[in-house]
């Protein structure tokens, strides 16, 4: 019986707006843009997200980042400090127990790359860093094909090397890279894996460096170190990655000590930077949040001038209708009947409003994306809870309209013809 009064007053819901199908589309088009912002907004939202996450991977949110940051000229500074050096990583790695593991990286100067494919041709020189084995679990990198070098390669100073997705296709076209060689300068190296591409969409994150690793070349530290020629005057190593225990909470105290163990060993020189991924994150969660807010309250207004909207068309329905009303009480129809009758057209008006604003929203959301270079990412359960918030204020604006019908007098409106 239920399901059968649902039913008609579904039919008279859908017969009454259809009459005037240029009134109700411009109803709609308060909650189809109050809805499209929140979707819009949410998926922007989880896509920066999903995207942070992703390069944060990359730095370690377990680790700190030692890097060299000499602030005045390097001859000079050489006579008091030799710069990040791998004796600077043994001896933080045994006085320090928080320290659990460690890998050097030494940016490697070069000026020609190109292996023998005929049709290799990079867009770009790649970059070449020479890292220890244990780089690659300190940025949560992995193999795509063959194999990562491992600590008996590096003291072996064996010529083998690692290419980033994105070298590796530049580098030989035809695919054959694994066994095949490259030459780095003057010396030539055997690729022997393959790295996935996480495919971060920047290579910039609150400021600092991250990422582009899918267009590196990566050789084990010793090789660089003792085969291809270093920079005069330049430090043993650019950067050092340090992987801190679970048990130390707060990175900030544990980053104090190792930097001032660093300016003891470097003869007072403040020459190294330190970074921490954890405060990264940090402050772009801060600003998200601030961009949040702001994107919730213009989706807020939205769907608030959509609901008075509503409320308004159906107050102007109550009005027109006051004749139907009255015939329809005249004849049995309760206060609940007429209620019943109004809420399901303002539920019909708002379910269309919604279904056309998730198209919209993420019509907006790939605009964004597309104009702005922003990743966008897709939650279910979060775009139907949105969506029945919408819903619900929608409807909640025409309660009132509701009530409004059902508290007419009959006879009146029978005679407001």
């Amino acid at each position: 019986m239920a399901l059968t009064q649902f039913l008609s007053d579904l039919r008279l819901a859908l017969g009454e707006l259809t009459h005037k199908p240029l009134r109700t589309f411009l109803t709609l088009l308060g909650m189809i843009f109050g809805v499209g912002a929140v979707i819009a907004m949410l998926a922007v939202s989880e896509g920066g997200r999903r995207e942070s996450m992703k390069m944060i991977e990359g730095m370690g949110l377990r680790n700190i980042i030692v890097e060299d940051d000499p602030k005045e000229d390097l001859e000079e500074l050489r006579k008091v400090s030799a710069g990040l050096s791998l004796a600077d990583a043994k001896t933080i790695e045994e006085t320090m127990p928080f320290v659990e593991n460690w890998a050097g990286i030494r940016e490697l100067e070069v000026w020609s790359v190109f292996s023998r494919e005929p049709n290799s041709n990079p867009t770009q020189q790649p970059e070449v860093w020479a890292v220890s084995p244990s780089f690659f679990e300190l940025s949560s990198l992995a193999v795509d094909e063959g194999r990562l070098f491992t600590e008996d390669d590096n003291e072996s100073f064996l010529p083998i090397a690692v290419l980033g997705e994105t070298a590796a296709r530049e580098l030989f076209p035809n695919g054959r890279a694994i066994g095949q060689f490259i030459k780095v300068n003057y010396q030539w190296f055997e690729v022997i894996g393959i790295l996935i591409d996480r495919q971060v969409a920047s290579d910039e994150f609150q400021g600092e460096n991250v990422g582009g690793e899918s267009d590196r070349v990566y050789i084990p530290l010793f090789t660089g170190l003792n085969r291809l020629k270093q920079e005069e005057f330049a430090s043993e190593l650019s950067s050092l990655k340090l992987r801190i225990a679970e048990t130390e909470k707060e990175m900030g105290p544990a980053s104090n000590a190792i930097q001032q163990q660093l300016i003891r060993r470097h003869g007072g020189q403040e020459d190294v930077r330190m970074v921490i991924p954890t405060d990264l994150l940090a402050q772009q969660r801060a600003t998200q949040h601030i961009f949040t807010i702001v994107m919730s309250a213009v989706a807020g207004i939205s769907l608030i001038v959509g609901g008075i909207g509503i409320m308004n068309i159906m107050l102007a329905n109550v009005m027109e209708r006051k004749s139907e009303i009255g015939l329809l009480r005249a004849v049995g129809a309760t206060r609940a009947d007429v209620v019943r009758q109004f809420i399901v057209e303002t539920t019909v008006i708002a379910l269309a409003g919604a279904s056309l604003g998730i198209i919209a929203g993420i019509g907006i959301a790939y605009g964004i994306a597309f104009f702005a270079n922003w990743t966008v990412a897709w939650d279910a359960f979060i775009i139907l809870a949105s969506v029945s918030i919408c819903v619900t204020i929608a409807v909640g604006f025409g309660v009132y309209p509701a009530m409004s019908a059902s508290r007419l007098d009959p006879v009146a409106a029978l005679q407001s013809e």
